[in-house]
């Protein structure tokens, strides 16, 4: 049977075959022991770190080990994901190919394979093991990890070609695979694997970090079921992901007036064909008499790209978009300390439909169309989401955030051994209706950049600067985030790599507020495209990176004075900005500059009669009239 067409275990009420439905939730499951229900949800929390921290102690690649991008998850039986604080891949590939009764202790489960990952995993180098957790001989509960590995083969190092035309250029694909068994590891499975990978030590010492991680966190969990039996803790469980729907349909879904709300962004390059506009097409409906209040239809996305940039998105009704994108939602809450409290388990599920559009679109790629740079997709789907959300709600979302962009270095290095180096930077989150955004913030959830001290005693490069984009936050009431400033200089020569979206688009602003500042790679001066595998960078010669700033919230008119001449105090705004951005005149020492409130009020009443009075409710810089035939905005883009 072609991998395109395995049928998921999954039916139209988004349950696994051969079990129990899940709960639609409303009130919370009578029967649980209400103080068992918080000593499992803080042990489910507890385990979950833990294993996460034996993975980062452990592990030996740098991405897994000092940039964090991983992540942990535990799921019940019913294959429902319980804890929150991070997202994770699915288990449910893992059952539909192998059953339950059959599997026993010490079992470590593995697969990369994106097309029968029932979609959650986006791209090969992101690697998956699942471990079942025993009770009394019978699974009771799930233990995963994933996470972006160096390299598992393909073109390039690193296994994200930015030209790919098939996911056979991509590498090693792995369908779900019994790795481990019962504490016997697969030594053909593992020595196929890391004879694919151009760095097969760090590959090696990953996997092994992260199975036995897992089998540590599958025994700490099989303690809860003996201290408290399976049915009181199972009943927990239900508590636990009931409490979630309430609570989301309660405090956040009933903030999102009831109609239909349309809105989309786009992709621009895809790394085959010229930069253009890839749509991403967002309609939400809102019904809140409905037993699924909200429906996602994502007709309007474009065909799927010739080039590395779809996402097999459409697979177990969409199941794992939905805990993707609901996270989104918390920014409805009422304040931002009761946003922070909310976590994403299995819980917001019954909340949402998924409808997606035929085979052979951005979301719904047809085997074996390329997905290593799916980020530019499923990352800018949170955006859209924002974005229609912003226009239901007249503006009370974030603007636009940064998006995941890797760049890296790869050669010989000082002793003439190959190197990867690999750095997943971050960038401005958008600003908000009551706080300007957060400074180079990473989406993946505790991810980080690569230590300066670490790098330059690993690797052949200095880093000469790392600090804040100035100017690249988008102006407004609220600005956004600043982005990362980060200078290396080669000490050999070397090839150059990224794999960046928001090169030519940038983040947008709203409510007035303008877009940031787009990515920016220079080498020596020269700007380098967001999607290249191998340029050639000389000893001597300065790589200069600068990542996007968040989109502004506001108009920038609106912005205290003060605020701004402190701005250009940090560094964050320079002097020309204020002037120009904000309509802030500064005076006085340089290096302690104050707003002139008279030539200030002047200025802003200039640059206030230069907005027009349709401007669109979303700004999206000056890169969108450039893909998009000179339209200065698109037509979802007025309310």
């Amino acid at each position: 049977m072609h991998d395109a067409d395995r049928p998921t275990i999954a039916d139209e009420r988004g349950t696994v075959s051969g079990e129990r439905p899940v709960s639609t939730g409303g009130r919370p499951t009578s029967g649980a022991d209400p103080v068992l229900v918080e000593i499992v949800e803080g042990t489910l929390a507890s385990v979950e770190m833990e294993v996460e921290t034996a993975i980062a102690r452990t592990a030996r690649s740098p991405m897994i080990r000092d940039a964090h991008d991983f992540r942990a998850g535990i799921h019940d039986v019913r294959l429902r994901k319980l804890t929150g604080r991070s997202y994770s891949a699915l288990v449910q590939p893992i059952v539909r190919d192998f059953p339950i009764d059959e599997m026993k202790p010490g079992d470590v489960f593995f697969h990369n394979d994106v097309y029968l990952s029932e979609g959650g995993i986006g791209h090969l180098p992101d690697l998956c093991v699942t471990v079942p957790v025993f009770h009394e001989g019978q699974v009771v509960a799930f233990v995963q990890a994933f996470g972006h590995h160096d390299d598992i083969g393909g073109a390039v190092p690193g296994s994200m070609p930015s030209n790919a035309r098939s996911v056979f250029e991509e590498g090693l694909m792995v369908p779900p695979i019994k790795l481990w068994d019962e504490g016997v590891p697969n030594r053909a499975a593992l020595t196929i694997m890391t004879r694919n990978s151009r760095m097969p030590d760090s590959l090696a010492g990953d996997l092994d970090a992260e199975c036995s991680a897992c089998l540590m966190g599958a025994r700490r969990l099989g303690e809860l079921f003996d201290r408290y039996g399976r049915e009181a803790v199972e009943a927990c469980f239900d508590t636990i992901i009931s409490n979630t729907t309430e609570t989301f349909r309660r405090e956040l879904l009933a903030k999102i007036p009831e109609g239909t709300h349309v809105w989309e962004d786009y992709a621009e390059h895809d790394g085959v064909d010229a930069p253009r506009l890839h749509t991403q097409r967002m309609t939400l409906t809102v019904d809140h008499s409905a037993p699924v209040p909200l429906v996602i239809d994502f007709t309007g996305t474009s065909p799927q790209a010739k080039g590395p940039i779809n996402h097999a998105g459409d697979y177990a009704d969409g199941v794992f978009l939905k805990k993707w994108l609901a996270p989104i939602l918390r920014n409805l809450a009422d304040t931002p300390e009761r946003m922070a409290e909310l976590d994403v388990n299995e819980g917001v599920v019954p909340l949402i439909e998924m409808r997606f559009p035929e085979k052979g679109t951005l979301l719904t790629p047809i085997f074996p169309a390329p997905t290593n740079a799916r980020t530019f997709v499923i990352l800018r789907l949170l955006g859209v989401l924002a974005g229609v959300l912003a226009k239901a709600t007249g503006g009370r979302m974030p603007a636009d955030q940064e998006t995941i962009r890797y760049t890296g270095v790869y050669g010989d290095g000082l002793d003439g051994t190959p190197y990867l180096m690999r750095e997943v930077l971050g960038g401005g989150s958008g600003g908000r209706w009551y706080a300007d955004g957060e400074d180079t913030i990473h989406v993946v959830p505790d991810s980080r950049n690569i230590p300066v001290e670490f790098a330059e005693s690993r690797w052949p490069f200095r880093v000469e600067r790392l600090g804040l984009a100035r100017d690249s936050g988008g102006p407004g009431l609220y600005r956004g985030g600043l982005g990362y400033d980060k200078h290396l200089r080669m000490l050999r020569d070397a090839s150059f790599m990224s794999i960046a979206d928001r090169s030519i688009l940038s983040c947008w602003g709203v409510n007035g507020g303008r877009a940031g500042r787009p990515f920016v790679v220079e080498i020596e001066g020269e700007g380098m495209e967001g999607l290249v595998d191998d340029s050639p960078v000389r000893a001597g010669e300065i790589i200069r990176v600068r990542t996007t700033g968040g989109g502004g919230w506001g108009s920038p008119l609106d912005r205290d004075p003060v605020l701004v001449a402190a701005d250009v105090r940090d560094g964050k705004v320079s002097p020309e900005g204020a002037r120009d951005d904000y309509g802030v005149v500064l005076s006085g020492d340089p290096d302690d500059p104050q707003a002139d409130t008279e030539a200030t009020e002047a200025r802003r009443a200039e640059l206030r009669d230069l907005v027009p009075a349709d401007a669109p409710f979303f700004d999206r810089g000056p890169g969108f009239p450039t893909l998009s035939g000179g339209l200065p905005y698109a037509e979802v883009d007025l309310m």
